[in-house]
């Protein structure tokens, strides 16, 4: 090929694209690196790599060192970049050694890829993917995931029960999405959080002068989402004569304004969720037993954390790996006795907690691995009563779930990675960290199933 040709190619493709010697100064520096750090070409020739391209991982573990020292090539490992003017930018980096015509090896290339329009596209396609924010390996889990299809495509209302903090939030969005009304809106309103009038105006809208202040009128909920589905929150706190105008709009699919007398028909699924027993309630006076079979035509009951204790680590790496992403500091993962510590957790708050702890710890940790001291208070007094040989114990339980979700995916790291919600590139340093074993065949060759 010309040079000048590869010269063209070098400098428009989208990715950054740098090059180093063997002793770690930069030899090549194309145009998406220039725009992307700040640099000029010129200004960078000749440096020390650790000086232009300061990765988060440069002091620990350098990629471009690691694919000199091991031949091998380090792929889309999430990095946080600094740029000339110091400003954070988040990115994936892969490199793989530079050999001459002789095949030896004579440096190293690297190519980063600027994340922040990636992060950008995420916020806005995440909340329409069917299950975002929904991870899970856990049995009673994997059959909602088999059953939630099924029920969006259906048009009966759905009762979400659970503890508060364990997604019922996620499903119900998951439903709307997985619905054939995914494409109109999904409206919430939290039944518990609202005094009986204003949640009727917030439900059904109201006419000007219905009540001091209703200058003009203003649609409700069941308006806004027509066509699209409506999200009942906390539905065992509504009041009794709530329940009596839900329990009418369930039946006959129409409404009354309040101050109005016109009948209005609406379009819209009903899915509620309680973190009641809302049996329990109707035996007790306080739920109209004629709503609870209106609204509990299907049922879904989500398991607490503490029933589902294999989810730990999967969703402790989702919130670390979404926090690095969106805040622009990479952590690379948990101690062993740090997440021993989160696993003899009970979670009264659940996933919500967890998320929350997982945070706290992300603010505090300078990084790379967050340690027991990183968490929050009341942790490190529990983790000093632990026995020495618990971090080893963990260990050994941690690295038989790696190997099973291996097998179960035929060895193929990538599907692994993606299951367990940890990058390759962590997967591959927990199976060298733990000693894993695994056996001689190309895993890269099968494709994994979730089951």
């Amino acid at each position: 090929m010309p040079p000048a040709l590869l010269e063209l190619l070098f400098d428009n493709t989208s990715d950054g694209v740098f090059a180093i010697d063997s002793e770690r100064r930069i030899i090549a520096f194309n145009r998406a690196a220039e725009r992307t750090l700040g640099f000029t070409r010129a200004e960078v020739i000749g440096r020390p790599c650790h000086e232009v391209i300061r990765s988060s991982i440069c002091r620990e573990s350098c990629a471009m060192t690691c694919s000199l020292e091991s031949g091998e090539p380090v792929v889309n490992l999430p990095v946080v970049l600094h740029d000339a003017r110091d400003r954070r930018v988040p990115a994936t980096l892969s490199s793989s050694v530079l050999r001459d015509h002789d095949g030896r090896v004579i440096g190293s290339v690297g190519t980063f890829r600027d994340l922040t329009l990636v992060k950008d596209l995420l916020r806005t396609v995440e909340p329409y993917h069917p299950f975002a924010g929904i991870v899970s390996d856990d049995p009673q889990m994997t059959h909602i995931f088999d059953i939630l299809p099924t029920i969006a495509g259906s048009e009966s209302s759905v009762l979400v029960h659970g503890e508060t903090g364990t997604g019922k939030n996620l499903i119900a969005r998951a439903i709307h999405n997985l619905s054939p009304r995914s494409e109109h809106p999904f409206i919430t309103i939290n039944c518990g959080a609202l005094p009986e009038t204003l949640l009727e105006s917030e439900l059904f809208g109201y006419r000007a002068g219905a009540f001091t202040g209703a200058t003009r009128d203003r649609p409700g909920r069941m308006a806004v989402a027509e066509k699209g589905t409506v999200f009942l929150d906390e539905i065992g706190d509504m009041s009794a004569s709530m329940q009596v105008k839900l329990l009418r709009f369930l039946q006959d699919h129409v409404y009354e304004r309040l101050g109005d007398t016109r009948t209005i028909m609406a379009d819209v699924r009903v899915v509620a969720a309680t973190n009641h027993s809302l049996a329990q309630l109707v035996e007790d006076g306080r739920f109209r037993r004629d709503l609870f079979y209106r609204i509990n035509v299907l049922d879904i009951e989500l398991p607490p954390l503490r029933e589902r204790r294999r989810d730990i680590p999967l969703l402790a790496h989702f919130f670390l790996e979404r926090l690095s992403l969106n805040r622009g500091k990479y952590l690379e993962d948990f101690s062993p006795a740090a997440l021993d510590i989160l696993m003899k957790h009970d979670y009264p708050g659940n996933i919500r907690e967890l998320e929350n702890i997982v945070e706290h710890a992300y603010v505090l940790c300078p990084g790379p691995i967050i340690e027991p001291e990183h968490l929050p208070e009341h942790f490190h007094r529990r983790s000093g009563q632990s026995s020495a040989a618990t971090p080893r114990l963990f260990a050994d339980l941690e690295g038989q779930f790696i190997l099973e979700v291996l097998e179960r995916h035929q060895w193929n790291r990538q599907e692994a990675a993606r299951d367990l919600g940890i990058h390759k590139t962590t997967l591959l340093r927990k199976i060298r960290k733990l000693g894993l074993k695994l056996p001689k065949i190309d895993g890269r060759s099968h494709r994994g199933s979730r089951g």
